[in-house]
């Protein structure tokens, strides 16, 4: 080969490598434009769909509110059962109070006892050891007409 065909082939490769350069950088930019694009469209979509997040943006924080006010309501009502339970507590005990005073007054009764368990209406009184035949037959020792 001689030195203008050197010369030449060069001058093609670097003119071929040249025009490659030019229509990659061209792709490149089409590419990048169709990208621009693309992203312009995104945004617009997503500007539009401000009315929806901003809805359910409301929804949330309604429900929120609702859910916190069912959680106070339910704290007030928790309170208030709590509240009945002491009451119900004092009641008991009060009405225990008064069986215990009754069967301390009632003689037929032996409060001192280890197994003592206050009366109530519908449990019968903890007889004395001297009332075990008349609670054998069915009487209380202060039962009246017993002649006991």
């Amino acid at each position: 080969m001689s030195t203008a065909q050197i010369v030449w082939t060069i001058v093609i490769i670097a003119a071929v490598v040249v025009a490659l350069a030019l229509v990659v950088r061209a792709m490149g930019k089409r590419q990048s434009e169709r990208q621009r694009t693309r992203a312009a469209h995104l945004r617009t979509e997503a500007v539009a769909r401000t009315p929806e997040v901003t809805e359910a943006q409301r929804q949330a924080q309604e429900a929120e509110a609702r859910a916190q006010l069912a959680r106070t309501e339910s704290e007030r009502a928790e309170q208030r059962a709590a509240e009945a339970r002491q009451g119900m507590q004092v009641e008991e005990a009060r009405q225990e109070d008064v069986l215990r005073e009754a069967d301390r007054v009632d003689p037929g009764v032996d409060h001192t006892s280890d197994g003592y368990v206050p009366t109530t209406p519908t449990t019968p009184p903890t007889p004395t050891n001297d009332d075990s035949a008349a609670v054998e037959r069915g009487q209380h020792r202060a039962d009246p007409g017993t002649g006991t």
